[in-house]
């Protein structure tokens, strides 16, 4: 009896096309692009600009002091409630966006995105239109292709390098931290983070691109659990589109909106176009996917081909799916608390921030009894104790601060009355000692030692 054995060969990988967006003009484009320059302005220039607070920066987080410069706020880790509301409130939105809007912060306002716009900018006005592209990428190397890739590239990584530098500028005085990273006198974390970040940026926007929404974000995972039928997100209208006998070419006698609908076609010609333009490769007339970040782009690549066709608006729009499909009632109503869900914890985490904010005191005081020893008896029969008094100075300037004890009898609180902590060393202690404490817990020698000891105990506390 003889085996047969047989040989599996491994399955191809899936090839992966690159996507070479098409460029495409339109409201969501131009929306887009204003958004990119202001987060590029207020990026790259916050750092350098003056204001009237104690460092002369508007924005530093100063974390070799443990000071946060927010304008005219200052914020020092006592301050934790306040930074935690900051994050909830940014959560919040996230959610509250998320649930109302669909993945339009993706879109519009992701990092990831705006970057990635940056440098397909570059690119176009290096290489050419997405045509060009594909024929330069296609085509074997010569020294006009290197000469193209290699100066796409190179700004590629000043943008990187300028991207990371500013990042660091951030934490320091900058017009000081940027002198000193040319000049080589900068610390080595700083060289460091922007090397790192220099590589990650360059990698991020000008290679992974769509593979980090579809693979690093996690913001994309749980997206699709937040959307419901209301929310208001990048459709296709599938109804119009495709008609009874789905999509076809616009002919000779399908030119009009009337001959299309008399024959049963739908509006789609099934150009692509609104794939071709999709930084993803997305195709949205296959319904709601995660790799859809609702930038709008498919929407102004549609009206386009509808304005050539002399069709309407619309085909493919920013919508809530209930108006092309009727929703189950109870998912409407769920879909409705949901949305108010969101909205209220949005509301009280500002108003929880803004009191954070407000009630927020120029300095701290801690008191802290010393526990070695913890309680000394004087030969009078009298207990000293003492205790440190520690005070954080978060006003930004220099503070003197008096001391007084009420309740003791005249002479036996010992120490300093006043102490002056200037704005550069904001954290000081002072040891204060009231001595010979004649107060209610204070005990004559001739006590009992249970006496004594119930005291005691109450003094510690």
């Amino acid at each position: 009896m003889q085996a047969e054995a047989t040989i599996s060969r491994p399955a191809a990988s899936r090839k992966v096309i690159p996507i070479v967006p098409y460029s495409v003009k339109g409201r969501y484009r131009t929306l887009k692009s204003i958004i990119l320059n202001i987060a590029f302005a207020v990026y790259f220039l916050l750092p350098w600009l003056p204001w009237p607070n104690q460092v002369g920066q508007a924005l530093l987080f100063d974390i070799g002091n443990r000071r946060f410069h927010i304008f005219n706020l200052i914020l020092y880790p006592q301050d934790l409630m306040v930074l935690v509301g900051i994050l909830v409130v940014a959560a919040s939105l996230l959610f509250v966006s998320a649930a109302m809007f669909g993945r339009v912060f993706c879109g519009f306002f992701c990092f990831q995105t705006l970057w990635t716009d940056a440098f397909l900018f570059i690119e176009k006005w290096i290489q050419g239109e997405a045509p060009a592209r594909k024929r330069l990428q296609q085509a074997p190397w010569s020294p006009r292709k290197a000469i193209l890739l290699g100066s796409t590239h190179a700004l590629w990584l000043m943008l990187s390098f300028a991207t990371a530098l500013t990042f660091t500028l951030y934490f320091a005085e900058a017009g000081m931290l940027f002198r000193q990273v040319f000049a080589g006198e900068a610390a080595v974390a700083a060289y460091i983070t922007i090397a790192v970040l220099t590589a990650t940026t360059y990698v991020a926007a000008g290679f992974a691109r769509e593979d980090v929404c579809f693979v690093a974000c996690p913001y994309g995972k749980f997206q699709g659990v937040m959307q419901d039928p209301a929310t208001v997100t990048v459709i296709y209208d599938w109804v119009r589109g495709e008609g009874r006998r789905g999509r076809k070419a616009p002919t000779a006698e399908l030119k009009t909106v009337e001959s299309r609908r008399q024959q049963g076609f739908g509006d789609c010609i099934d150009c692509n176009y609104c794939v071709n333009v999709c930084p993803t490769g997305v195709d949205i007339r296959k319904g709601f996917q995660i790799g859809c970040i609702s930038c709008g782009l498919c929407v102004d690549a549609c009206n386009q081909i509808m304005d050539r066709l002399k069709l309407p608006h619309g085909l493919i729009r920013f919508d809530r799916d209930e108006n092309i499909q009727e929703p189950d009632v109870r998912m409407k109503r769920l879909a409705r608390a949901k949305r108010f869900g969101y909205v209220g914890l949005l509301i009280a985490s500002i108003a929880f921030t803004w009191h954070s904010i407000s009630t927020l005191t120029p300095f701290t005081a801690i008191v802290q009894q010393q526990r070695q020893p913890l309680v000394i008896q004087l030969a009078d029969g009298s207990l000293r104790n003492r205790y440190e008094l520690r005070i954080t100075n978060k006003s930004g300037n220099t503070e003197t601060y008096y001391i007084k004890a009420h309740g003791l009898p005249a002479g036996s609180f010992k120490g300093n009355s006043e102490i002056t902590i200037p704005e550069a060393n904001p954290m000081l202690s002072a040891s204060v000692y009231p001595c010979r404490q004649h107060w209610r817990l204070a005990l004559p020698a001739s006590s009992s030692a249970s006496h004594r000891k119930r005291s005691l105990t109450r003094l510690r506390t």
